[in-house]
């Protein structure tokens, strides 16, 4: 996929930002305040996806863009699910990782790649954001369409960090502001939340019921630890407690 350039007046330094999905729109706003960063917001963005070609193509951009990064810091979106979090990892950047999928074997291919490459660089493993504009693939999206399909697969255990794309953007932004290089962040929000609890919540908002089907048992995981993000940013404002979750659905369902 090649580098897409913000809107911009001419000749105005900007970050770049290469891709064209739901994370690439959101990142738009804040691109004229970071000129020096070239941030990667395209890729495989499903956990499911197992396609060696698409794995393929995302490590391709991922080598041309740091080839041509020239000094700029790269910020790469990894996975902070449990994907890459088995259960034998402690869900800690700082921890080593044997990630169970092949998704997360390859984010963990590609944070090394960068790693090795001596380009300055930030890492940023995402746990699952929300926002307006997702592609209808990601969870919550899928977990609406299924509630209104009238049927929903759910798995005995299932959990999940939420994160609004508004609160990913703003942290990105202060990660930058500080110059964070050189690190790998978990963004998230902390709170691993039943996905049996957010299909609940998704039909109180819309006033619908659906039957449960059982889809086996979750292979368990290690939820994701914020600690080193709330070393480095303040979190409070977005409200990163129990309550969290609902004020997403509240937004975007």
């Amino acid at each position: 996929m090649p580098a897409v350039g913000v809107e911009m007046s001419p000749g105005t330094p900007s970050m770049e930002v290469i891709g064209r999905g739901f994370l690439a729109a959101h990142l738009r706003p804040i691109a004229p305040r970071h000129p020096s960063v070239v941030v990667v917001a395209a890729g495989v963005s499903s956990t499911v996806v197992e396609s060696p070609d698409a794995f393929e193509r995302e490590a391709h951009l991922v080598r041309e863009t740091l080839h041509a990064a020239r000094g700029r810091l790269v910020v790469f979106f990894s996975t902070a699910s449990r994907a890459m979090y088995s259960a034998s990892a402690s869900g800690s950047e700082h921890c080593p990782v044997a990630p169970a999928s092949d998704y997360g074997r390859h984010k963990l291919r590609l944070e090394n790649m960068i790693r090795d490459s001596g380009v300055p660089a930030l890492i940023t493993r995402l746990t699952h954001v929300v926002g307006h504009g997702q592609r209808p693939h990601q969870l919550l999206p899928t977990l609406v369409a299924q509630v209104r399909s009238g049927e929903v697969r759910l798995r005995t255990g299932a959990r999940r960090d939420l994160i609004d794309v508004r609160h990913v953007v703003a942290i990105l932004d202060r990660l930058l502001d500080l110059g964070v290089t050189g690190e790998t962040v978990n963004v998230g929000s902390g709170v691993a939340w039943p996905v049996a609890s957010i299909v609940a919540g998704i039909e109180r908002r819309l006033r619908l019921n659906a039957r449960r089907v059982p889809a086996g048992a979750e292979p368990p995981g290690s939820p994701a630890s914020i600690a080193r993000l709330r070393r480095l940013v303040d979190v409070g404002p977005f409200g990163f407690d129990w309550s969290y979750p609902e004020t997403l659905l509240d937004r975007y369902v």
